[in-house]
């Protein structure tokens, strides 16, 4: 068997760079493991070593349809043989699931968006219609599946929507689940993503939404196309000035009340590495509405943050990694 290392669980190299960089940087064996293709000896025992599972829910996007069935079969067979993972098969089926999220989030305290699930296409409608009460008021859609914005989308009328619906532009989820989401006003132009590693805060990310465009992937700009402005929040007019699409959200600490909620929340899923996103909205809530299990940075947050993203995961997963050298020490 190989020197213990950590082993990076993915589908999309172009994400991994900074990463890398950061392992390197704090002296920690890392090793990828792309599930793209490839194979389990399922007799074998795995690899010595920590386990760090960061499968997207948008791999379909590139072509890696199956990814996330490779990584549930592999995930098993690792968590079988008693090795630690990180992000393991309960994050990986939040990950892929926004009914799940919204529903540990719901029951955990949260304010989050009313939601309705739809199976497949032939009720769309009618549920868009029960959903609002038959009235003309806004409403948004979203795949279940997502990432990178996937099927959200900004209604002002059920014929806009049914139109849509009946139209070859409409974007099948790629789980034949889609939800119908309550149309919320922000009471600034920006959404907040909280940012947790090893269960704890590292920093918020403000995330400007004046221009009309929703960027939920920092490091890998998934650009939300104008058509869907707003399709999240509704954001109040700007001064035309130039803003940064990402910096950090200084005012919110670690002594944060949502904060220490939101780090209890992941305590009690097993949660060790996500970003939590959420809105002030002009009646005065704040929404929770997405766990990113598989969060990237943005440089230039890194840039002036605090604390380094990456840099905290290489700490955290190398002290985890630390821990099994001991172990096997101690039984050897």
């Amino acid at each position: 068997m190989s020197t213990p290392r950590v082993y990076v669980i993915h589908e999309n190299p172009e994400w991994f760079p900074p990463l890398a960089a950061a392992f390197e940087a704090e002296g920690v064996p890392v090793q990828e493991i792309l599930l793209t293709e490839g194979q389990i000896d399922l007799a074998a025992e795995p690899e010595p070593g920590v386990y760090w599972s960061r499968m997207s829910a948008s791999s379909h996007t590139r072509g890696h349809e199956h990814s996330k069935e490779y990584t549930r079969a592999l995930l098993g067979w690792l968590e079988r043989a008693g090795r630690q993972v990180v992000g393991g098969s309960h994050v990986l089926e939040l990950e892929v699931s926004k009914v799940a999220q919204h529903g540990l989030l719901r029951a955990a305290g949260f304010d989050v968006p009313r939601t309705t699930a739809v199976f497949g296409t032939t009720t769309l409608m009618q549920s868009a219609a029960t959903f609002t009460n038959g009235q003309d008021v806004p409403f948004i859609t979203k795949h279940n599946q997502g990432g990178k914005g996937l099927g959200v989308r900004r209604f002002d009328s059920l014929a806009e929507f049914d139109a849509y619906v009946d139209s070859p532009e409409f974007e099948a989820p790629v789980d034949g689940i889609t939800l119908l989401q309550e149309y919320l006003t922000a009471r600034e132009p920006f959404i907040t993503r909280a940012e947790f590693v090893g269960g704890e805060f590292v920093y918020a990310v403000r995330v400007d939404t004046s221009a009309g465009s929703f960027e939920l992937c920092p490091a890998d700009a998934c650009e939300v196309p104008q058509t869907i402005a707003g399709a999240v929040c509704d954001v109040p007019g700007t001064d035309g000035g130039a803003t940064e699409t990402f910096s950090v959200r200084t005012e919110v600490t670690a002594d944060h009340p949502l904060v220490q909620q939101l780090r209890g929340f992941l305590a009690d899923q097993r949660i060790q590495i996500a970003g939590v996103e959420f809105m002030e909205t002009t009646d005065g809530r704040t929404v929770v509405y997405d766990i990113n299990t598989n969060t990237n940075y943005n440089p230039a947050v890194e840039a002036v943050a605090p604390a380094s993203g990456p840099r905290s995961i290489a700490r955290f997963l190398g002290g985890l990694l630390d821990a099994e050298y001991a172990a096997a020490a101690a039984h050897a």
